[in-house]
């Protein structure tokens, strides 16, 4: 079996800290939000994994279809010996990439859920016993400092988690990507495109109510972590496309005026009827934007694809 090492940079009482500092911040401000992490409680990555395989939610099967086709290219642009996946969740997509690495050494798992880190690292242990694991706890939004492990190195983000950031964030993101590479690593970047507007908001807001559900389980967390009380049938569910800022924008709308107490934070909120708190942007991006934010912190892109529609891409970036 192959060497499975679980390291902790993300202390122990950090997501509670970030919880109530998030939404304080992001309830006591005009316009209220609350960043789409805080969907991701056991619930509502069990209603993520039924959204990727709804019939309006093009994302996660055109990205596969990408690795699937390119897994091998990608190998042979790095030749990658160590692969740093950052929001590795199950690995599920990983492993495309995993067969297709020959020279592999090592790969190095980020996450901020512990659990999701050892079932799928426990697992590659086994069906990999050749390859080392080292998970790392951590957040990668928040500067990581990576194992020593052989070059070169390949950092994937897929999933277009990208665009869940705003410019700026996203700006301090890439550079953060890009110390830590050395000259000739890589990082393999997945983006949703710009499209029609139709298929872009369908994705968003299926016929069966699936996001719906997503979007607003993010209240209950906050009644479970908190001590809040929304109701979540208080509010409904909206997706809109920004055509000037290219993204959507996922919103929970209050059916009426409403004051929600928050004893944790001390705090009570009030909502207007018809009043929005945005819970996600999810940025679509065009080639020449990729490239020019990639190139703006020292990263070139050297690969780009697509799947056979032309909706998700696949970039390949090398460090100068």
């Amino acid at each position: 079996m192959s060497p499975f090492l679980v390291t902790r940079t993300l202390p122990e009482d950090a997501t509670d800290a970030a919880l109530r500092a998030d939404v304080l911040h992001g309830l006591t401000r005009t316009p209220k939000t609350l960043p789409p992490k805080w969907f991701y409680d056991a619930l509502g990555s069990e209603l993520f994994e039924k959204i990727t395989a709804l019939p309006e939610y093009y994302p996660t099967r055109a990205e596969r279809e990408i690795l699937v086709a390119r897994a091998p290219e990608i190998a042979a642009a790095t030749g990658a010996r160590t692969l740093v996946e950052l929001g590795s969740g199950s690995s599920e997509k990983t492993k495309h990439l995993l067969d297709a690495l020959a020279a592999l050494h090592t790969y190095v798992p980020v996450d901020v859920s512990e659990s999701a880190l050892r079932q799928a690292g426990e697992a590659l242990a086994v069906e990999r016993p050749s390859l080392d694991v080292h998970a790392l706890i951590a957040d990668f939004t928040g500067g990581l400092t990576l194992p020593d492990t052989p070059g070169p190195r390949l950092v994937a983000f897929l999933g277009g988690t990208l665009g869940n950031l705003l410019p700026a964030e996203r700006a301090s993101f890439l550079a953060s990507v890009r110390s830590l590479l050395s000259p000739g690593d890589a990082l393999l970047l997945g983006t949703d495109l710009v499209k029609d507007e139709s298929v872009l908001v369908a994705a968003y807001d299926d016929a069966a109510g699936v996001t719906a559900a997503f979007n607003k389980n993010v209240l209950s967390v906050v009644n479970r972590e908190l001590g809040a009380d929304f109701d979540p049938d208080g509010f409904s569910h909206v997706a809109r496309w920004n055509a000037e800022e290219e993204w959507i924008e996922m919103r929970l709308r209050a059916l009426a005026a409403v004051t929600v107490k928050i004893p944790a934070l001390d705090i009570a909120v009030e909502f207007a009827e018809g009043e929005e708190m945005r819970t996600e942007v999810s940025a679509k991006f065009r080639e020449a934007g990729v490239r020019a934010e990639l190139a703006a912190t020292g990263l070139e892109l050297t690969h780009w694809w697509t799947d056979a529609e032309g909706r998700f891409a696949l970039s390949l970036s090398t460090a100068r």
